[in-house]
């Protein structure tokens, strides 16, 4: 038999395995990670010995009043010390103080304490030292104690407020978080409250009414962007838009090209807004292409809004707040804007003529409104009486003030 030669040494060994592999780089990552801190908090050897000595010439120095061993001695010594705690902290005052403000506060502590150590040392058996006032020395250290006091308690209600604005911008933080689940799981409960299996729409009376609850009882609990992203999604969906029924099932009626069939004069909305945004507060939102119709925005804000494209037909905008609004063709009745009138209680709408299909705009700011076009603003002047035509941009001269001289009672 012939002997088996030895491995050679530049044969690979078997690989490791991946449970080998992953306990020896937790070794080695934690032993970089024990020696991180070790180096910080404690010195080496001859740092040590180093410190001892001075330390030991210090005391020597102090009792025996030798200035020129002390002086150096405590000079070594705090340099030394300076060098143990200066990382720890910096990465304490990190946490509350900026960069600029951590220098200054350690170049005022340090210079204080070498100032205080100089002048103990080198004043040791001096005349000067023996001659001093010491009344004076000691009003000027309550002075200077005082001050310290006040800077101290300015430090502290400086770390308070910094506490209470992390603490708050994590609050608000959680808030939209919570907020954003509120409403996925809204929009999730609508699709599952009238689609059926097939993802048809299927929306009997009972279950337009629970939707309708559920979308008053979320617009209560939202603030302004809030309410914009429910708004655009219900206006996405056609759920806000009056579609046409079947007349024996009730059902809403394919278009034929993918879509369900509007019904302006007849149709029934899925979800009916009515009175869930009166005095709602949605100034600087993006409310572009919106289906408003119809629905009662008194007293709303919508400063700095984006209502681009949206249809506030029929709508009641009766004192609403529309500084810096962006109107560009965005609907405010139907017909020309000479035959338009607003909407009201008596009279069905004329989607023809334009009669009673406008919206009431009756005390509504229009200060600073963008991208206003003539017949927007014809409307608005004839139909929003005194206090709207003097916030119209570019003034309503040569417009009449129908509103005023209409004896019918409106909406």
């Amino acid at each position: 038999m012939t002997e088996q030669p030895p491995p050679s040494p530049t044969e690979s060994s078997p690989a490791p395995t991946e449970l080998e592999s992953s306990e020896a780089s937790g070794r080695n990552g934690n032993a970089l990670n024990s020696k991180e801190p070790l180096s910080i908090q404690l010195p080496d050897k001859p740092r040590t010995l180093v410190a001892i000595v001075a330390v030991s010439l210090l005391l020597i120095g102090w009792f025996t009043a030798i200035p020129w061993l002390g002086i150096p001695a405590a000079l070594v010594t705090l340099f030394l010390c300076l060098q143990v705690i200066w990382q720890p902290a910096r990465q304490w005052l990190g946490t509350y103080l900026s960069l600029q403000q951590q220098w200054v506060f350690l170049a005022m502590v340090t210079a204080l304490m070498a100032g205080v150590g100089l002048i103990s040392l080198s004043s040791k058996n001096s005349q000067a030292f023996k001659q001093t006032n010491w009344d004076a020395v000691g009003a000027l250290a309550e002075a200077f104690g005082a001050a310290g006091q006040i800077l101290v308690a300015l430090l502290a209600a400086y770390v308070a407020w910094r506490q209470y604005v992390i603490s708050r911008d994590l609050t608000m933080q959680q808030n939209r978080i919570t907020q954003q689940q509120t409403i996925d799981s809204y929009f999730q409960g609508i699709a599952d409250l009238i689609l059926n299996e097939e993802g048809l729409l299927e929306d009997w009376p009972p279950e337009r009414a629970i939707a309708e609850g559920r979308t008053a009882a979320i617009l209560g609990g939202l603030d302004a962007e809030g309410k914009a992203k429910v708004l655009r999604f219900l206006s996405s969906a056609k759920l806000l838009t009056p579609l046409k029924r079947d007349r024996l099932l009730g059902r809403a009626i394919f278009d034929g090209l993918g879509g369900y069939e509007e019904d302006i004069e007849f149709g029934v909305r899925v979800i009916d807004l009515l009175g869930m945004l009166v005095g709602a507060d949605l100034s600087g939102t993006d409310l572009r292409s919106t289906e408003l119709s119809e629905a009662d925005l008194s007293d709303i804000r919508l400063r700095q809004c984006n209502l681009s494209r949206a249809n506030l037909s029929r709508a009641i905008l009766q004192g609403a707040d529309l500084r810096g609004a962006n109107l560009s063709r965005a609907r405010f009745f139907y017909g020309s804007a000479e035959n338009a009138t607003p909407r009201d209680r008596l009279n069905p709408p004329d989607y023809k003529t334009g009669a009673q299909t406008g919206a009431v705009v009756e005390d509504a700011d229009f200060s600073n409104v963008q991208e206003l076009s003539e017949e927007q603003r014809y409307y608005c002047c004839a139909w929003g009486g005194y206090r709207t035509r003097a916030t119209i941009p570019g003034g309503c001269a040569g417009i009449p003030n129908r509103l005023e001289s209409s004896a019918r009672e409106l909406f």
